[in-house]
């Protein structure tokens, strides 16, 4: 019977390591924390993956109530929030690029709430539907459980992990989130500007003109045209972001 309890913990502590990272991970990754995405379902999902990542990888055994134990608990934290956090940026990016068209289009007080961004302008949300969808198309799950699998040969539990790197690679990886909004919000910024001036021309020209009753339909009317002739564009550039954020991840885990 002692043998038995002794086994018994031997493969909790050894189950425990996965799953705190693919837990974290789940915690920060978007699409999977978000609030309609109960606890029960996270912790479910958490439980699937490591119990098919288990069998795969030789895990060590380490005692989570020792010092090292304690160490490399928050490290797997460190690790799965890390890999979290760069796929956040692709969707912070959504959401600063359509908070940027909304406010050219004069739609910035038409907000949303978003279960995961909070209260998002519209063209910010229909840009994030827009985004699960791609990413969804393309196969983008299953690179996620593929870095996350790859991940414990690249950084195995009671590996050393310099943590100061990883950091400085996510902090720079950050700015992306004000890049990709701008990639995404150029081309219909400078075209709602021509329009701005256009209107501006016509004031000058008939001063009797109400501008404010002429100009927000026109602004409105122009800015969702351009945002349709834009739409393809704008869906490889969002494939494009979630590339770069995959190659990003693999670059951080040494993924090749």
């Amino acid at each position: 019977m002692d043998v038995l309890v002794a086994e018994i913990i031997q493969r909790f502590y050894m189950l425990l390591w996965p799953m705190t990272r693919i837990s974290a991970f789940l915690l920060a990754a978007p699409f999977f924390s978000l609030q309609s995405v109960t606890v029960r379902i996270r912790v479910l999902f958490a439980l699937a993956l490591t119990l098919l990542v288990y069998p795969l990888v030789d895990w060590p055994l380490i005692a989570p109530t020792t010092a090292a134990g304690l160490k490399e608990l928050f490290t797997q934290v460190f690790i799965g929030v890390l890999m979290g956090l760069s796929l956040q940026v692709v969707s912070a990016a959504l959401v600063v690029g359509g908070q940027a068209i909304s406010a050219s289009m004069g739609l910035s007080m038409a907000n949303m709430v978003d279960p995961n961004m909070g209260n998002v302008p519209v063209i910010a949300q229909f840009l994030l539907i827009c985004s699960t969808l791609i990413f969804l198309g393309f196969g983008g799950h299953a690179l996620v459980l593929r870095a996350l699998l790859e991940s414990f040969t690249t950084l195995p539990i009671g590996a050393d992990v310099e943590v100061q790197l990883l950091l400085t690679a996510l902090f720079e990886w950050s700015a992306m989130m004000f890049l990709g909004a701008l990639l995404l919000a150029m081309p219909i910024m400078v075209s709602l500007l021509f329009v701005n001036l256009g209107l501006g021309v016509i004031t000058r020209a008939a001063p009797a003109l109400n501008i404010f009753a002429v100009g927000f339909p026109a602004m409105l009317m122009a800015g969702m045209l351009i945002l349709s002739l834009s739409m393809r564009s704008i869906g490889f550039r969002i494939q494009w972001l979630w590339e770069q954020s995959f190659d990003t991840v693999g670059k951080m885990l040494g993924i090749t």
